[in-house]
């Protein structure tokens, strides 16, 4: 599978990298924070997690969380929105300067950190675990959430703080570089949104190591390849920031559920509940005596 070098931010965005962006809609930055500081976030958002699931919180600002088990079986959440509404760290964490200059990448528009917008601050946790609700993600943009919520489509970045290691072998990331600049055609029908998990012989996979930081423009084809392996060494935890143009819309605890979400939501139901019938099935037809015998 083809893969890009990545590269190294220096407080500035340099020739090679902003034409690197404009060609391929994606850039990865080695080691944006150091490790000891993925450390400190990894602790800020279980805190998160323990505060939410012990005042049994199901949804934020309209948003609803995503819950699952990891490979112990313990009750995890496996997607968090504006997560540094709740954590003073994280929400420092937004104010660093070098996002600033990164939002230069939204050019020529202006770009925010929409930390109240959308989601806010969005935390990914995906584990191959048999309890699991968040394994992978099928292909889809990020850009027809605008559509949903009743706007034309603004322009947008996905910036991703990596906070486990995750091979290409390992799962992650896949992206068709190029495809930001499709037309309205390839952006809707390229592929089946979140249906489609099949391997594109074009996809583009990266080897990320914790506290790295990847860019994505809104409207790259990109999805979430399962890990081949099972439990702990599946991990892969991300915070998502949103970089957004537009008119400003912030969310609180009265906004409504967008529709995409409850579409979502369904999915997840009815998935569980295959999963569920699938290990009936299995259970029921086991031969036991093979087994112990």
């Amino acid at each position: 599978m083809k893969s890009f070098a990545p590269f190294h931010f220096e407080n500035n965005l340099t020739a090679e990298q902003r034409l690197f962006f404009q060609q391929h809609g994606i850039i990865q930055f080695k080691n944006f924070v150091e490790k000891e500081t993925v450390a400190v976030f990894l602790r800020e958002i279980q805190n998160v997690q323990h505060a939410f699931l012990s005042k049994d919180v199901k949804k934020v600002n309209g948003i609803p969380l995503k819950f699952g088990f990891d490979e112990t079986g313990r009750t995890l959440i496996q997607r968090l929105a504006f997560t540094s509404h709740y954590s003073n760290v994280l929400s420092e964490f937004l104010k660093d300067p070098r996002f600033q200059i990164l939002l230069e990448l939204l050019g020529p528009y202006d770009g925010r950190i929409g930390e109240n917008e959308k989601d806010g601050l969005v935390v990914n946790h995906y584990v191959n675990s048999p309890f699991s609700q968040f394994k992978q993600l099928g292909w889809h943009t990020d850009s027809p959430r605008d559509l949903f919520m009743g706007s034309r489509i603004q322009p947008m970045l996905n910036v991703g703080l990596h906070l486990d290691d995750c091979s290409v072998e390992n799962g992650g990331l896949r992206v068709l570089a190029g495809t930001h600049t499709q037309g309205l055609m390839g952006l809707f029908f390229r592929k089946k949104y979140f249906v489609d998990n099949e391997p594109d012989p074009k996809e583009v996979g990266f080897n990320i190591e914790a506290g790295d930081l990847t860019i994505h423009d809104g409207r790259l084809w990109h999805r979430v390849q399962q890990s081949p392996v099972v439990g702990a060494q599946s991990r892969r935890r991300v915070m998502y920031i949103p970089f957004i143009t537009g008119a400003y819309q912030p969310k609180n605890a009265d906004s409504p559920t967008p529709f995409y979400h409850k579409l979502a939501g369904l999915k997840q139901k009815r998935d569980a509940a295959q999963a569920e019938r699938s290990e009936k099935f299995a259970l029921k037809n086991l031969n036991w005596s093979r087994l112990l015998g």
